[in-house]
């Protein structure tokens, strides 16, 4: 079959494929309505070694790294996506999912800050609380351990909460397969309609009880009797004026 011939089934069929492309278009358009637009602020925050450390480098933080600093930021990243950081920072304001991890590709203790939501607004504003509560939950690890202050590792800033940005990859994903769903079976649909008016009408239609076969062979002639055979040889030897042929 080729596409001039699925062209014409579609314009024969067209009852049993219009319909189908209006339901498909209704579910795309819920789907489009159903699912909201969800936005993501994100932060980049570091970990720098205490004021102490640093001071054979004239206080410069940035040239004072230690393999340290990345155990500590990741050791901060679990604890801010445990479940009691999350109930913390849910008594915070923070609204939407949050996520805390050490930066792709980090060559130092960088942290990335990821919060998520369908409010902008909002979304910045606990990417900001996130952050506060990052720099707070570090000190009070140290706290913990009777850290000199001027011991205690620091947290800056990078890059600050920026702008939430619409993440509409989940709900265009969803929307074609909707749409390449519903598409494919009301093509299914046309074909199958198709193929049954097809069918021959009486190709598979029973015959009646107490009807007779059509195709019972007739029955052969019966042979002709010996008697029947003699009188028509007799016939043939004797003439019209009843003596026998010369």
């Amino acid at each position: 079959m080729d596409l001039a011939e699925i062209w014409r089934v579609m314009r024969r069929r067209w009852y049993v494929l219009l319909p189908g492309l209006l339901l498909t278009a209704a579910l795309t358009t819920a789907v489009h309505l159903l699912i909201p637009v969800e936005y993501q602020s994100q932060s980049t925050v570091t970990l720098l070694n205490s004021s102490k450390a640093t001071e054979a480098f004239d206080g410069n933080p940035f040239l004072s790294t230690q393999a340290s600093l990345t155990g500590m930021a990741d050791g901060l990243a679990r604890n801010l996506n445990s479940d009691g950081a999350r109930a913390d920072l849910k008594a915070l304001g923070v609204t939407g999912k949050h996520e805390v991890k050490i930066a792709d590709n980090a060559q130092g203790p960088f942290m990335w800050l990821t919060v998520t939501g369908t409010d902008p607004a909002a979304v910045l504003k606990s990417d900001e609380l996130l952050a506060g509560y990052a720099d707070k939950r570090l000190k009070e690890f140290q706290t913990q351990q009777s850290v000199a202050p001027e011991a205690m590792i620091r947290m800056a800033t990078i890059v600050p909460p920026q702008k939430p940005e619409a993440q509409t990859k989940t709900r265009i994903q969803y929307i074609v397969m909707v749409g390449a769903l519903g598409l494919v079976l009301s093509l299914v649909a046309v074909f199958f309609v198709e193929a049954r008016r097809r069918t021959p009408r009486g190709k598979n239609r029973r015959t009646p009880a107490g009807t007779p076969a059509t195709d019972t062979p007739a029955p052969a002639p019966a042979a002709a009797t010996p008697g029947a055979a003699d009188e028509t040889m007799a016939l043939r030897t004797v003439g019209p004026s009843g003596a026998g042929s010369p």
